[in-house]
C-alpha cells in the first residue's frame, strides 16, 4: 500500500531497475513520502501543503525518465511524460499546455477503469459463460408462454365434461413439461461441463453485437477536438439507439467479444470518473522533459516558437489551477510536476523567475561511468543480458556472455561516449545490436544451440568502430 512506503521504502524499490543517481532517489522518495503525510493531515492544512516539484538536471540516458516512469509505476499514480518543445504559446498554431492535464485525466480515467474491471472479471466471466450457454442452446420464450397457456384454465371454455376431460389432458401435459424441463436441463449442464473443460472452444456460433458505425461528423473548438467539455461521440449515442448485428465466431472470440461488453455493462463509469479525477488531483505526477529547451536565452535569433510564452502559460498550471477536461473539471494545486533537461547550452536560471521558483528543488544527475555501464547491464530486474538472453532463447538459443565480455561491452560503451555524442546507458543499446547482429541474424537456422560471448568475440566486433572515431559516429 501507498500508505506503507517510508523513502528508504521507495529508493529500494527504484534500486531495482535504476543504477546510481541517488540524490535524485532521495529526492522524488521525499516528494512521495510528503504526499502520503499530506493524507494524514487535518482539513485545515491539507491544502494548504502543495508539492516541492522538482528540476532533474543532467544528460540523456542517466535515468531522469526512467526514475519518474518506475516511480509512477510504484504508487499507481496517474502519469504522463510530455517534451515541453510540443507546446506553443496560445496564439500559435500547436498543443497548448492545458492538453497536459487533460491527457493526465485520460491515463486516470484508464487507470481506475483496469482496477474496476479487474474487481468485476469474475462475475463478468460468469455472465458471459450464461450468454455462451444460452447462445449454444437457447431457450424458446415464445414455446414457454405456449405451454404456460395451455396449462393455464382460464383460457378454455365448454361445457363441465369438456372442462373435466380438459383438466386430464393438462395433467398430461405437465407431467410430459415436467420430464421434459429435466431433460432439457441434464443437456444444459453437459453443456455447460464441456464448456468449462474448454471442449467447445472451437465451435463456431452466432452472437449478436453492438455496430460500430463511425460518426462521419467532426467538431473542432478553438483548442481542438482535445478541448472539447463534452463527449460528442456519447451524445450522438443517446439520440441514436446503437444497432445490433448477428456475427458467426467461435466460442474463443465470442468469449472476448462478450467479456468487454459484460465488463462495460458492469463498470460504473461515474464513480470511475470521480475517483480518477480524485487520483489525478491528489497523486497525479507530470515530466515535463527537455524544459532547458524553453529557457529564454540572452541571444535568440530566428523563430523560437516563442519560448518565453510558453513558461509563462506553463505558470498558472504548475502553480494551481482549474482546468476543463471532457470528464469534468480538474484542479492542479496538487498536481507533481517534475522537469528534466540536460541545460548544456544554458542553465535553470535562464528560465523565467516566477518558473523557477515553483521548482524549489534541483537535483543534479551524474554522468555515468565505466563501472555504471557494467551495472546497467547486468544488476537491473530488466538489464539488457537479460532482454536478449531472453530474446534469443526463444529460438531454442542459448547465450552466455562471459564477465570479461561485459566489461569489454562497459568499456567499449563509455569509450564511443567519450569519443562522440555522450547518449548515456542509451549507448549500450547500440553497441549490443552490434555485438549481437550475426548472432540474431542466423538464430533460426543456427545448428549449433549454444553460444558463448567472451572478450576476444567482442573485441573482433568492435575493435576497429571503436578505434575509428568517424564509424562510431555513424555506426554506434
Amino acid at each position: 500500500m501507498i500508505n506503507d512506503l517510508t523513502p528508504l521504502q521507495i529508493v529500494s524499490e527504484l534500486n531495482k531497475y535504476i543504477i546510481g543517481q541517488d540524490n535524485a532517489k532521495k529526492a522524488v522518495a521525499i516528494a512521495l513520502r510528503n504526499r502520503i503525510r499530506r493524507q494524514k493531515l487535518s482539513p485545515e492544512l491539507i491544502d494548504e501543503v502543495t508539492p516541492k516539484n522538482i528540476i532533474m538536471i543532467g544528460p540523456t540516458g542517466v535515468g531522469k525518465t526512467e526514475i519518474v516512469k518506475r516511480l509512477s509505476k510504484l504508487v499507481k499514480a496517474p502519469f504522463v511524460k510530455v517534451e515541453a518543445t510540443k507546446f506553443t504559446e496560445v496564439g500559435y498554431v500547436g498543443r497548448d499546455v492545458e492538453s497536459i492535464i487533460r491527457d493526465l485525466t485520460e491515463v486516470g480515467v484508464q487507470l481506475v477503469r483496469k482496477e474496476w474491471a479487474s474487481k468485476i472479471e469474475d462475475k463478468a466471466k460468469q455472465l458471459v459463460d450464461e450468454k455462451i450457454i444460452d447462445y449454444l442452446f437457447p431457450v424458446s420464450k415464445k414455446g414457454k408462454e405456449q405451454k404456460t397457456n395451455l396449462l393455464d384454465g382460464s383460457f378454455y371454455s365448454g361445457t363441465e365434461e369438456e372442462e373435466e376431460e380438459e383438466k386430464k389432458e393438462s395433467f398430461d401435459v405437465s407431467t410430459k413439461k415436467d420430464e421434459r424441463e429435466e431433460r432439457f436441463e441434464r443437456t444444459r449442464k453437459k453443456f455447460e461441463d464441456k464448456l468449462e473443460k474448454g471442449d467447445l472452444e472451437n465451435r463456431l456460433i452466432e452472437i449478436e453485437v453492438e455496430e460500430n458505425i463511425k460518426s462521419t461528423v467532426e467538431v473542432f473548438s478553438n483548442a481542438g477536438i482535445e478541448g472539447m467539455g463534452f463527449n460528442f461521440k456519447d451524445i450522438m449515442g443517446r439520440m441514436f439507439p446503437q444497432k445490433r448485428k448477428k456475427q458467426k465466431v467461435t466460442i474463443a472470440e465470442a468469449r472476448k467479444i462478450l467479456l468487454y461488453a459484460e465488463t462495460q455493462k458492469l463498470i460504473d463509469m461515474d464513480e470511475v470518473i470521480r475517483a480518477a479525477i480524485d487520483r489525478v488531483e491528489n497523486l497525479g505526477i507530470v515530466f515535463i522533459d527537455e524544459i532547458d529547451k524553453i529557457a529564454s536565452q540572452e541571444k535568440s535569433y530566428g523563430p523560437d516558437v516563442s519560448r518565453g510564452g510558453v513558461q509563462r502559460d506553463i505558470l498558472p498550471i504548475i502553480e494551481g489551477s482549474t482546468v476543463m477536461t471532457k470528464h469534468g473539471a480538474v484542479k492542479t494545486d496538487h498536481v507533481l510536476f517534475i522537469a528534466a533537461g540536460a541545460f548544456t547550452t544554458s542553465k535553470p536560471s535562464d528560465l523565467i523567475p516566477e518558473l523557477q521558483g515553483r521548482f524549489p528543488i534541483r537535483v543534479e544527475l551524474n554522468i555515468l561511468n565505466k563501472e555504471d555501464l557494467k551495472k546497467i547491464l547486468t544488476e537491473p530486474c530488466n538489464s539488457l543480458i537479460k532482454q536478449y538472453t531472453a530474446l534469443l532463447a526463444t529460438e531454442g538459443l542459448k547465450i552466455e556472455i562471459t564477465d570479461d565480455a561485459i566489461d569489454e561491452i562497459a568499456e567499449a560503451s563509455f569509450l564511443v561516449n567519450e569519443q562522440t555524442e555522450n547518449i548515456g546507458a542509451r549507448r549500450l543499446y547500440t553497441v549490443l545490436e552490434k555485438l549481437l547482429e550475426d548472432i540474431s541474424f542466423n538464430a533460426p537456422s543456427l545448428k549449433k544451440k549454444q553460444v558463448t560471448i567472451d572478450k576476444k568475440y567482442v573485441k573482433k566486433k568492435l575493435q576497429t568502430i571503436v578505434k575509428s572515431e568517424d564509424l562510431s559516429r555513424y555506426i554506434l
